[in-house]
C-alpha cells in the first residue's frame, strides 16, 4: 500500500492527498482492517449514553395534551390536572426515564399551564419563547465554560413542539397563528388537530386545507419531514401531505373482536385510536418517535440553536471575518472587544471625572453662595440686635430716672410725715399738762 501510494508522478501524489471527492485516489485493501465496525461502535456507545428528547405541548386547556402523551409512549404520566383559572400562561415540566428493549430514554415534557384562558391574550406566547431561549441559554454558556462536560449534561432544549388546535372546523385563531409564528424560527412546530373525532370526516379534511393554506398565507414554518435520506423519503413524503395529522388520545382499552385496544366509547360507537381510517395518531407515534426523532434532535441543534447562538453571539461583539472580509480568529475578537471595552471604560472614567470636577465647582459656588447669604443674615440680625440693646438701654435709662425720681418724692413724703408726727405730739403733750393742771377743764 505504501510503495503504491508513494509511486507515480507528483501530480498523482498531491492528488493523494486532497479530499474525498476532489480527484482522491482510491487504494485498495490487501485485508480486513476494521474500521467498518465504527457505525457498530457508535451505536454501541449511543445505546450505553442514552438518548434525551424533550417535547413541548402547546395548546388551549381541555385539548387533551396529557392524554396524547400517555397514549404515545403507552405509559401513565404522573401530572396534576390544569384549571381554566391560571392568571397567566405557566410552563410546567417533567423528566421521565423511560425504558424499551435495551434503550434508555430521558423524556421531558413541557406542558403550557393557562394558555389561551385569559380574557387578553396578547402576551401568552411570550413566556414560552422565553422558556425556549432559557433552555438555549443553559446550553449555550455550557459551551462557553473553560471546563465543559457536554457528555453527561442535561440537554433541555426543545426538540419537538406538538402544537395543538381546537376541531372547530372553521379556521385557525390569531392566538395560534401569532404563536406559530413567534415560535416557527426556534423549535421544530408540528400542528396537530386534537379531539379530531369531534368533527366529521369531510370537515376534518375541509379543516386540514383550511389550516395549511392559512399557515402558507401567514408565512409560518411548520417541520417537515426530511426526504433527502432515501431511506425514508417515500414515507416522510407521504406523511408531508397528511399535515396536520388529526389524532385522539385515549388510556382506555376497550375489547374489540379478540384483541384489547385502545379506544373510546361512545353512545354511537367506538373510536379506536390505532386504527388509521379513524385518526392519524398511528401516523403522528411513527413520525414523531420511530423515523425522524433522531431529525428533530438533530434539527434543533444545528438550525434553531445555531440561529441562536448565531444572534447571541453577534450581539455580543464577536465576528468571523475583520473589515476586510479577512477570518478573524477569536482571540483577535476577544482582543478587538476588549480594547473596545477599555477605551469606552477610559471614555466613561473621563466623563465621570469632568462630571465631578464640575459638580465639586457647582457646589463650591452654592456653598459660597450659601456662606454669603449666611453672614449677610448674620450682619443684619447683629445690626438688629444693636438696635434692639439700644433700645433696652434708652428704656432701662428712663426706668432709672423714674426710679431715682420716686425715691426723692418718697423721702420728701416721708420727711414730711416725720414733720407732721412730731408737731403733732407737741400738742397733745401740751394738752395732758393742762389737764393735769386744771381738772376741772372741761374739754368737749
Amino acid at each position: 500500500m505504501e510503495a503504491e501510494a508513494n509511486s507515480g508522478s507528483p501530480e498523482d501524489s498531491w492528488a493523494f492527498f486532497q479530499r474525498p471527492g476532489e480527484g482522491c485516489r482510491t487504494v485498495p485493501l490487501a485485508g480486513h482492517v476494521g474500521f467498518d465496525s465504527l457505525p457498530d461502535q457508535l451505536v454501541n456507545k449511543s445505546v450505553s449514553q442514552g438518548f434525551c428528547f424533550n417535547i413541548l405541548c402547546v395548546g388551549e386547556t381541555g385539548l387533551g395534551k396529557s392524554t396524547l402523551m400517555d397514549t404515545l409512549f403507552n405509559t401513565k404520566f404522573e401530572g396534576e390536572p390544569a384549571t381554566h383559572t391560571q392568571p397567566g400562561v405557566q410552563l410546567r415540566s417533567n423528566t421521565y426515564d423511560l425504558q424499551e428493549s435495551n434503550v434508555g430514554l430521558k423524556l421531558t415534557i413541557v406542558s403550557t399551564v393557562g394558555f389561551g384562558d385569559q380574557i387578553n391574550k396578547e402576551d401568552s406566547y411570550k413566556p414560552i419563547v422565553e422558556f425556549i431561549d432559557a433552555q438555549f441559554e443553559a446550553y449555550l454558556q455550557e459551551e462557553l465554560k473553560i471546563r465543559r462536560v457536554l457528555h453527561t449534561y442535561h440537554d433541555s432544549r426543545i426538540h419537538a413542539c406538538l402544537y395543538f388546535i381546537a376541531p372547530t372546523g372553521h379556521s385557525l385563531k390569531s392566538l395560534d397563528l401569532v404563536t406559530m409564528k413567534k415560535l416557527d424560527s426556534k423549535v421544530n412546530i408540528i400542528p396537530i388537530i386534537a379531539k379530531s373525532d369531534a368533527i366529521s370526516k369531510s370537515e376534518l379534511t375541509k379543516f386540514k386545507i383550511k389550516i395549511t393554506s392559512e399557515l402558507v398565507s401567514n408565512g409560518v414554518q411548520i417541520y417537515q419531514f426530511p426526504t433527502d435520506d432515501e431511506s425514508v423519503a417515500e414515507i416522510n413524503g407521504t406523511m408531508n401531505a397528511h399535515l396536520p395529522f388529526a389524532v385522539i388520545g385515549s388510556t382506555e382499552e376497550l375489547k374489540i373482536g379478540n384483541k384489547m385496544m385502545k379506544a373510546r366509547q361512545y353512545p354511537w360507537g367506538t373510536v379506536q385510536v390505532e386504527n388509521e381510517a379513524h385518526c392519524d395518531f398511528v401516523k403522528l407515534r411513527e413520525m414523531l418517535i420511530r423515523v425522524n426523532m433522531e431529525d428533530l434532535r438533530e434539527q434543533t441543534h444545528s438550525r434553531h440553536y445555531e440561529l441562536y447562538r448565531r444572534c447571541k453571539l453577534e450581539e455580543m461583539g464577536f465576528k468571523d471575518t475583520d473589515p476586510d472580509s479577512k477570518p478573524f480568529s477569536l482571540q483577535e475578537t476577544y482582543e478587538a472587544k476588549r480594547n473596545e471595552f477599555l477605551g469606552e471604560l477610559q471614555k466613561k472614567e473621563e466623563e465621570m471625572r469632568q462630571m465631578f470636577v464640575q459638580r465639586v465647582k457647582e457646589k463650591e459656588a452654592e456653598l459660597k453662595e450659601a456662606e454669603k447669604e449666611l453672614h449677610e443674615k448674620f450682619d443684619r440680625l447683629k445690626k438688629l440686635h444693636q438696635d434692639e440693646k439700644k433700645k433696652l438701654e434708652d428704656k432701662k435709662k428712663s426706668l432709672d430716672d423714674e426710679v431715682n425720681a420716686f425715691k426723692q418724692r418718697k423721702t420728701a413724703a416721708e420727711l414730711l410725715q416725720s414733720q407732721g408726727s412730731q408737731a403733732g405730739g407737741s400738742q397733745t403733750l401740751k394738752r395732758d399738762k393742762e389737764k393735769k393742771n386744771n381738772p376741772w377743764l372741761c374739754t368737749e
